[in-house]
């Protein structure tokens, strides 16, 4: 692909925009930041469309093009003398693992589902990076082992491995943690 007109990247990149949006959103745990990161995914691509040639399945490509840009501003940030202060909350103050109902339920199960996000949430920010990477990946997102191999460049082994591991601790950290 050598010239790439806008409303042809729009028809190619547009059905895969909330799904990438929110990839976005869970590697950096905020709107501002998954907006950013989003942003900069697809100006990398348009400026580039010869990337895009033998690209046989383009989520999983676009996601590991996004997750090594997000790897390299978390190492030029690593190394920034300033940093802000960040909470894993979105802007209502939920925590951003917090997964949304599609039926009202009644107060009492609305209370008790809450009580397990907070719970689940503060779990998962005690997870190293990698486990937390790959629990979020594949057990709330959905993806394969094999999309995920693609995506962090791992071999599918260590992802079951990195899988099994993560859920015996957050098995582990939920047993610890109060309500």
């Amino acid at each position: 692909m050598s010239k790439l007109s806008a409303a042809d990247f729009d028809k190619l990149l547009r059905p895969h925009m909330s799904h990438l949006y929110r990839i976005a959103y869970r590697f950096t745990g905020s709107q501002a930041d998954s907006e950013d990161l989003l942003q900069d995914l697809l100006i990398k691509v348009y400026q580039r469309p010869e990337d895009l040639d033998g690209v046989e399945r383009l989520r999983p490509w676009l996601t590991r093009v996004m997750y090594r840009m997000f790897i390299d501003n978390r190492r030029r940030y690593a190394r920034s003398p300033i940093h802000l202060a960040v909470d894993n909350n979105n802007e209502d103050g939920e925590p951003i693992y917090e997964n949304i109902a599609c039926e009202a339920p009644i107060p009492e199960e609305q209370q008790s589902r809450q009580d397990q996000s907070k719970m689940l949430s503060r779990a998962m920010d005690r997870l190293s990076e990698d486990h937390r990477l790959v629990v979020m990946m594949h057990d709330v997102e959905g993806f394969t082992l094999e999309e995920i191999s693609t995506v962090l460049d791992s071999p599918i082994g260590t992802l079951k491995s990195r899988i099994h591991r993560a859920r015996a601790r957050l098995r582990d950290l939920i047993g610890e943690l109060p309500l």
